[in-house]
């Protein structure tokens, strides 16, 4: 069949939803095709993370590694956090004669266009939901809440529209009055065949940067500001956190830092009494051999889809006692701190960097079977295909 997905902002190195599914659905045999916006129209806190140069070559590499066709778009502008396209996007999407349309973000702007249009498309619409209860803080969340309650979701309820959830949160429920019998839940995960635990490169990795086989390496990996706590993580390495041999442990932190507040940051890496590597953000494809050469993972506020990867490839992680947190490591794969406590997050990286070796291997081990039970993507592919398959049927 032939799947058109439409992404408000796409990047071809970004280790995101719609790059591993969409990657996935072609391996399955379908014709796929990412409709998405112009990356010069869109602003620079989204462009720098994973680099705003060469896009043209970057969409051709993943495009041949990948055998899905990316389309961007023309559009208007980009405004608060939602992409304005020209309404040449209709007439491009319907000549490409798709048999079904996905489209990610039930709240954008494009989403409820079309849902707004579902009685004048010829082809399916499905939609998903990346929103969660707790990163709904726009300031004007309450009108838009009151206007999709009201106005956009009787039109899902009325032609039985599908709104995946790509976490198990009930904000499309609670917040916006979409029953759940219209809402499956089907967890982002890991590219399996990509992350995963390799004691070869972990010694290459070490050896490379200068790091010994017995350091114990905690790693971070993205965006360094104030949503995802980097002043927390930054005061967190700050102070000397010893290993079980009463050794320094090592930071590895990969990711570019901006403005004032980045400043701040990197001053206070600076000052670190523990070994700190400071690396700018890597490549989606290079990410694995970083995350094979430490022993543990951190985030500092919220969680960032790279949780997958890096348990994937073993690692245990460290991240705040929010509700999606708590429930990802049920299996004994991770623990959690109290929500923006600097000493706390400190006590729970030390509980590890002092963990004796047997048991921080089973630690390890429940990480990988999570991932292999629960979050691969070939298994989740097929989950996405099922609905899709049963839309249309009915």
């Amino acid at each position: 069949m032939k799947i058109v997905h439409v992404e408000d902002f796409f990047h071809p190195d970004a280790g995101y939803q719609i790059n591993l599914l969409a990657k996935y659905m072609a391996k399955c045999g379908h014709e796929v095709i990412i409709v998405t916006s112009q990356m010069d129209k869109m602003p620079n806190h989204l462009k720098t993370f994973f680099g705003k140069e060469n896009i043209e070559q970057r969409d051709k590499f993943y495009m041949d590694q990948t055998n899905v066709k990316i389309i961007r778009a023309p559009i208007w502008k980009y405004f608060s956090g939602r992409v304005i396209y020209k309404r040449e996007i209709f007439k491009m999407i319907d000549s490409l004669n798709p048999d079904v349309l996905y489209v990610h973000g039930n709240d954008t702007l494009i989403g409820i266009q079309y849902i707004l249009r579902v009685n004048r498309i010829k082809y399916k619409l499905i939609l998903d939901s990346h929103m969660l209860q707790m990163a709904s803080e726009n300031k004007f969340s309450k009108v838009f809440k009151w206007y999709y309650r009201n106005f956009i979701t009787p039109i899902i309820v009325k032609n039985r529209l599908i709104v995946i959830r790509t976490q198990n949160d009930p904000y499309v429920e609670s917040y916006l009055g979409i029953p759940l019998n219209q809402c499956p839940w089907i967890s982002v995960g890991t590219d399996t065949l990509k992350f995963k635990a390799d004691e070869q490169q972990r010694k290459q990795m070490r050896m490379k940067y200068g790091i010994n086989d017995n350091e114990f390496v905690v790693l971070y990996a993205g965006k360094l500001d104030e949503s995802k706590g980097g002043m927390l993580l930054a005061e967190t390495c700050k102070q000397k956190i010893e290993d079980k041999f009463g050794q320094k442990i090592t930071f590895a932190i990969i990711g570019n830092s901006e403005g004032e507040y980045g400043q701040t940051i990197e001053q206070i890496f600076e000052k670190s009494q523990n070994k700190v590597l400071r690396l700018p953000t890597q490549l989606y494809t290079e990410l694995p051999s970083f995350y094979q050469m430490a022993d543990i993972a951190v985030f500092a506020k919220q969680c960032s889809l790279s949780f997958y990867d890096v348990q994937s490839c073993g690692l245990p992680v460290v991240f705040e006692d929010n509700n999606v947190n708590l429930a990802r490591i049920q299996q004994k794969n991770g623990v959690a701190f109290k929500k923006m406590s600097l000493a706390d997050f400190r006590s729970k990286i030390e509980y590890f960097a002092q963990m004796d070796e047997n048991n921080l291997k089973r630690y390890s081990r429940n990480a990988v079977n999570y991932i292999k039970r629960n979050y691969d993507y070939y298994d989740i592919t097929q989950k996405y295909l099922e609905i899709i398959n049963t839309q249309l049927n009915s």
